[in-house]
C-alpha cells in the first residue's frame, strides 16, 4: 500500500484520532474511510485507486485509512465483516459505502453522488458578460427545452432559474421531475436546501416583527428560527447563522433538532467558504 503519510489528502486513522479526524472533520469536508489490511490482496488494488482519486479531487474529500489488524475495535464499531470496505462520513454521519473492489468508473460514480472535485478558480473573462435576469433565463431555457427535450440538464437549469425568480412551486415541480442521475447533482442538492429554507418563511411575519418577538422572549425558538431564515435569505448570512447557533446551544432538541438541520441547509446554499468553515467549527464545538 502507498504510505498514507506521504499522500496529500490521505491519512491514517486510529481509535484515538477517529472523533477529531473523521467525525468532526467531516462537518467541514467529507471523509472516505478505507478499512484494509496488509495481507488483503484486493486492498492492494483498491487502495491506490482511492488515493489517486483523493489527489484528483483536490481536497473535496479526505481519505482515512484504517488497518483492521491494528484497529480491531474501530472496525468492530462499523461492523466490518470483509475487506476492503469503504464508508463515506459526512456531517458527522455515515452517508454511504460499499464493500469489495469497484472499477475506477464505478468509484467515480459513487463519489459523484456526494462530492465534486475542487478546481482552481476560472480566469476572469476579458469582457463582462451581460447579466441575464431570472425571467430572461426562464424564457431562454423553456425555448431550449422545447427544441431539445432530450437534454435533462436544461431542466435543472430551469429549476434553478425558477427559484431565482421566486417561483418556488414551479422550481419544486421541475426538481421533482429530474432523472435520478441529476437528482443528486451538487446544484440540485443546493436547490433542495434553498427550497427547504424558503418553505420556512411561508406565512412568516416580517423581519421587524420577528426581531421584536425575539427581543421580548429570547426563548421563542419558533420566532428565532424564522428570524434566522429570513436574515439568511435576505443577505445577512452571518446574523442568520447566529440565530441557529443560539437555538443549538440552548435548545438542541427543539423541533426534532431543527437548528442543526437549518445550519446544514444553510451551509449547502452559501458560497462563502470562510464563513461556512467558521460556523461549521462552531457547530461542531457545540455538538461534540
Amino acid at each position: 500500500m502507498t504510505d498514507a503519510a506521504t499522500v496529500s489528502h490521505v491519512f491514517d486513522v486510529d481509535q484515538q484520532s477517529f472523533e477529531a479526524d473523521v467525525l468532526q472533520a467531516s462537518l467541514t469536508t467529507p471523509v472516505l474511510v478505507d478499512f484494509w489490511a496488509t495481507w488483503c490482496e484486493p486492498c492492494k488494488t483498491l487502495g491506490p485507486m482511492l488515493e489517486k482519486l483523493a489527489a484528483e479531487y483536490n481536497g473535496a474529500f479526505r481519505l482515512g485509512k484504517v488497518d483492521v489488524d491494528t484497529q480491531q475495535e474501530l472496525a468492530g464499531m462499523f461492523g466490518i465483516r470483509s475487506i476492503p470496505t469503504v464508508v463515506l462520513v459526512k456531517d458527522g454521519q455515515v452517508l454511504d459505502g460499499f464493500a469489495g473492489v469497484l472499477p475506477e468508473s464505478q468509484l467515480r460514480e459513487f463519489l459523484s453522488r456526494h462530492v465534486q472535485p475542487l478546481e482552481a478558480p476560472a480566469e476572469p473573462a476579458e469582457e463582462e458578460a451581460v447579466q441575464e435576469t431570472p425571467e430572461q433565463a426562464i424564457n431562454r431555457l423553456q425555448q431550449a427545452i422545447a427544441t431539445g427535450p432530450d437534454q435533462p440538464g436544461l431542466k435543472l437549469d430551469l429549476a434553478l432559474a425558477l427559484m431565482h425568480a421566486g417561483q418556488i412551486a414551479a422550481a419544486e415541480a421541475e426538481l421533482a421531475a429530474l432523472p435520478a442521475n441529476l437528482a443528486t447533482d451538487a446544484r440540485a442538492v443546493r436547490l433542495r436546501s434553498e427550497l427547504d429554507l424558503a418553505h420556512a418563511l411561508k406565512d412568516a411575519p416580517a423581519l421587524a416583527e420577528l426581531q421584536q418577538r425575539v427581543q421580548a422572549d429570547d426563548s421563542d425558538w419558533a420566532a428565532r428560527d424564522q428570524l434566522g431564515v429570513r436574515l439568511l435569505l435576505e443577505g445577512d448570512a452571518d446574523a442568520g447563522l447566529e440565530q441557529f447557533l443560539v437555538i443549538l446551544q440552548k435548545a438542541r432538541d427543539w423541533n426534532d433538532g431543527q437548528a442543526k438541520k437549518r445550519l446544514l441547509a444553510a451551509f449547502a446554499t452559501l458560497d462563502d467558504a470562510e464563513l461556512v468553515g467558521r460556523y461549521r467549527r462552531r457547530m461542531a464545538s457545540l455538538l461534540f
